[in-house]
């Protein structure tokens, strides 16, 4: 049996209403961390109440699991979008690591997210249900590149698509994460609208660079 009108009005109502908490929370936890983000704030930016909050997501760690999850899954959504097959191995691998690049420069808050929960050693994340589907995408696209890459020659055979994320992820995090502590000591801003291109062809081409390098010597 169909739904009535009023059960979609009120089932599009509350994944508003859960978009909007996820929204506010993403910003208080990453504000604030997991110990100093206040539900009530929270709520209180939104247009619901602290025990309706309570009603979507059980509790304070497990509204911060949804957010930790929700900003994982933003990118390994677009990983999963980008179209690569018609492209050499080289400008391929280049696309993944300028879309990272893209991506942790356009949200700070993802960022930060992940080093609360490094400090956490990653015990609300190890006890997702999702938590293996977050890995799946990031190694995913890499693959069949780096095997058509392997297959032309072009590659070297001893790098994994592991590796390559690992890569990529270590330039594009660093960038973000330590942009203030970069400024204060060597004088310089990671995020320089100016040097922006310069940082993201030079993500580029130490993948680039280290996939070939050595090829045919061994």
């Amino acid at each position: 049996m169909a739904a009535a009108p009023e059960d979609g009005v009120r089932q599009r109502d509350a994944e508003r209403t859960r978009t909007e908490i996820l929204d506010e929370a993403t910003a208080e936890f990453a504000d604030r961390g997991l110990a100093g983000a206040r539900v009530d704030e929270i709520a209180a930016r939104t247009r619901t109440t602290k025990r309706m909050l309570y009603y979507y997501f059980g509790s304070k760690q497990g509204l911060y699991l949804a957010v930790l999850e929700r900003a994982y899954a933003g990118i390994r959504a677009l990983e999963q979008q980008l179209s690569v097959s018609d492209l050499n191995p080289a400008r391929a691998v280049r696309a993944v690591a300028e879309l990272t690049f893209d991506h942790h420069e356009a949200h700070p808050d993802f960022i930060r997210l992940v080093a609360i929960e490094n400090i956490h050693h990653a015990e609300h994340l190890r006890a997702s249900p999702v938590r293996e589907g977050l890995a799946g995408p990031a190694v995913g696209v890499l693959e069949p590149i780096l095997a058509r890459g392997r297959e032309t020659g072009m590659f070297r055979d001893d790098v994994d698509a592991f590796d390559v994320h690992v890569l990529i992820s270590s330039f594009c995090v660093f960038r973000v994460a330590n942009r203030h502590t970069v400024s204060a000591i060597f004088g310089r801003d990671l995020l320089d609208p100016a040097r922006r291109a310069h940082y993201r062809r030079m993500v580029g081409d130490l993948v680039v660079e280290y996939l070939t390098a050595r090829v045919g010597q061994d």
